[in-house]
């Protein structure tokens, strides 16, 4: 099977075929060569780019990474429940203001200063120095004080209850710990003078652009992974990476978007390769900006969901390891499992829209118009995403077919979430946060130039009232309300139709069949090393 970048359109419409007949049909894996042999104590794991700034009170570095070399004072587990992590045990109290958390004793960085209360302290002082870079978290406007009374309690005092508080601490970043040694001043914003946590790693070792070298920390108070050395390779292109897998140079391929589904479909049945595929952990969407002089009419926007064929895209793009979505957020998240009607592929229903809004065509292949304007607008995607071209390719083909000219436009990935950020674009690709930020931090970061919600959603006559009920939600203490709360806001975004979901996107894996134990997280961004083991 070609790579799917070689064969975008033939693809699409192959799958097409395929949904209308009612089949899919996937090809047998072909036989590879076979693996060489291999340390048992090492793992080596393949990254598309370089660890970068791995300072977790920032948001640059590879997000796997600062999960391996540091921790937060809890965590969420694959149960739904949060687990102690630097923080042994903690209390609420009864208004919810205070959190009162007991640090596990004997605990160390690496570098051997003490992981005590005073360490947790020093962190959150850093942290708070740089709050306005920490705003989209409702819980640093919302925070009055922290303190450490003794070495083992340590305690964050809120102006009012917050309740995604122990969600947004078991996060990877920004509420992890690194050695005092390491900060600059007393600072962490301007940098660290090493990678230096408590976390179950150590980084050994690191070559800008090639690989790192991961050892086991020794002195690490929870489980001890089998595999003591992970090695990260550094390899951009995406077949390439396939192809050292092939060859043995690699031992795990791991990620959403570290390998296509062309590949995994290619090995889904092979005896040499094992393939893992993760519940859905996020929504590929594409944004509609409401200030667009079209796109602010509701009409145009139900038109294009109607427009937007999600079961031949997560077939043909995706092979079906991205199911299609309906709703903004899969309804496996909290809060968002309630009856939403979902905008159903109707070319007909799409079509009476645009008629009712005033647009008119001259023929099937003419595109819309309305008082001598054409029905025109762009999409912005990031360059560096096959999959997004594609999609993109295939909706400005299929738009076409109700008179909207899309023009397409593909931008590297920092000027591509600047443009976001900023409302420059008509239409552009995102995605949810995925567990464990959604639905409360990605909802909440909304209110404000986060990503591109918020301009997208200032044409709304709603917006106002649904940003009110946000704040409410995060410092509602009644369930019931909260729970109506979410809903109120969950349909207006979904009956506004600011939101075409696509697909559910899912974390997947190709390995070595010899490699055990992989699976995925409650977090979609920490890697299960310390699960894994050679069989």
């Amino acid at each position: 099977m070609q790579p799917l970048r070689f064969k975008r359109r033939s693809l699409i419409s192959a799958a097409c075929a395929a949904v209308a007949a009612g089949t899919l049909f996937f090809s047998a894996a072909p036989a590879v060569m076979a693996a060489v042999d291999h340390d048992r104590d090492t793992l080596v794991f393949v990254n598309f780019r370089d660890l970068r700034d791995l300072n977790p009170h920032l948001y640059a570095g590879e997000m796997f990474a600062q999960e391996m070399l540091f921790e937060g004072l809890v965590t969420l587990g694959n149960d739904g429940e949060y687990h102690g992590a630097v923080a042994e045990s903690w209390t609420i109290s009864p208004d919810g203001r205070e959190y009162t958390f007991k640090i596990r004793p004997n605990l160390k960085f690496t570098d051997g200063h003490p992981l005590d209360a005073y360490a947790v302290k020093a962190n959150f002082d850093a942290l708070i120095d740089n709050k306005t870079r920490h705003s989209w978290l409702e819980m640093m406007r919302l925070l009055v004080k922290v303190e450490a009374p003794d070495a083992s309690t340590f305690r964050i005092v809120m102006k009012e209850p917050y309740y995604p508080m122990l969600t947004e601490l078991a996060v990877t970043r920004p509420f992890a710990f690194v050695s005092p040694n390491v900060m600059k001043d007393g600072k962490t914003k301007n940098g660290l003078k090493a990678f230096v946590g408590s976390g179950p790693w150590i980084l050994k070792e690191h070559v800008v652009d090639e690989y790192s070298v991961f050892e086991v920390n020794p002195d690490y108070w929870g489980k001890k992974p089998a595999i003591k050395r992970i090695i990260v390779k550094v390899i951009p292109d995406n077949q390439t990476r396939i192809l050292a897998l092939e060859k043995g140079e690699v031992d795990l391929i791991w990620g959403k978007n570290m390998v296509d589904a062309d590949a995994l479909n290619k090995y889904r049945n092979s005896k040499d390769f094992g393939v893992a595929v993760s519940d859905p952990t996020s929504t590929r969407q594409i944004v509609l900006n409401t200030t667009n002089e079209f796109l602010k009419d509701k009409n145009v926007r139900a038109a294009l969901q109607h427009a937007s064929n999600k079961a031949v895209i997560s077939q043909g793009v995706f092979h079906g390891f991205e199911p299609a979505a309906d709703t903004l957020y899969s309804k496996a998240m909290p809060y968002c499992n309630i009856d939403l009607k979902p905008f159903a592929y109707d070319m007909k229903e799409a079509q009476r829209l645009l008629e009712a809004s005033g647009w008119k065509r001259d023929g099937k292949r003419a595109p819309m118009m309305k008082d001598g304007k054409v029905l025109a607008f762009d999409m912005l995607y990031n360059s560096n995403s096959v999959s997004e071209k594609t999609i993109a390719e295939f909706l400005q083909s299929e738009w076409s077919k109700i008179g909207v000219q899309l023009s397409i436009r593909g931008e590297e990935e920092q000027s591509y979430r600047d443009n976001m950020k900023n409302g420059k674009f008509d239409t552009v690709f995102n995605i949810c946060w995925g567990a464990p930020y959604d639905p409360q931090s990605s909802l909440a970061a909304m209110r404000q130039r986060v990503y591109g919600d918020y301009e997208a959603q200032l044409g709304l006559p709603d917006k106002a009232e649904i940003d009110a009920r946000i704040t409410k939600i995060l410092t509602s203490t009644d369930e019931a309300e909260r729970k109506d709360l979410y809903k109120y806001v969950l349909t207006h975004l979904h009956d506004d139709a600011v939101y075409i979901p696509v697909t559910y996107e899912t974390n997947k894996a190709l390995f070595r069949a010899e490699l055990g134990g992989v699976g995925f997280l409650s977090n979609q961004y920490e890697i299960p090393f310390a699960d894994m083991y050679w069989k």
